[in-house]
């Protein structure tokens, strides 16, 4: 199952199983817009929307990635990054207990199929450098300062 969702850095793409969210991801393609075909993908539309209002700061979907043990847990450690906050490459290694694995992580970083809800637009470059972003950087700067913009308002 499948749906699409306007959004204000254009069309998302959301597939879910019976039973989780499986991909959420953008799509620049032209995409006819497809109403929610279950209530799970019409709970994350609506938590989609209600995050781009600004009005959701925390995700309750049930997710199912597909990927390696490994990616699986960056993807967990990312999960656990506050809204409004970003870490490097360099704290997800830290966190998941393997510090040298810094380029594995992005790897790992790069492939989460599950963009915004997983939230890998959180973590950046050494530096603070805005690096690395499958939706493309202007998505990321755009969804960084939304954040971040969410939480010096107290939203």
């Amino acid at each position: 199952m499948h749906c699409t969702l306007p959004s204000p850095l254009g069309t998302l793409y959301i597939a879910a199983s019976d039973d989780a969210i499986l991909e959420v991801d953008f799509r620049d393609d032209v995409m006819p817009l497809s109403p929610p075909a279950s209530s799970l993908l019409q709970a994350a539309c609506d938590q989609l929307s209600a995050y781009f209002d600004g009005r959701l700061r925390r995700f309750e979907l049930p997710l199912a990635p597909q990927g390696t043990p490994f990616q699986h847990g960056v993807w967990q450690a990312l999960q656990t990054i506050p809204h409004g906050e970003h870490r490097s490459y360099k704290d997800i290694a830290e966190s998941i207990g393997n510090p040298r694995a810094v380029r594995a992580v992005g790897l790992a970083n790069g492939r989460n199929p599950i963009s915004i809800i997983i939230p890998c637009h959180r973590v950046i470059g050494a530096g603070g450098k805005l690096v690395g972003y499958g939706g493309g950087l202007e998505r990321k700067a755009w969804l960084l300062q939304h954040e971040a913009g969410q939480k010096e308002s107290g939203r």
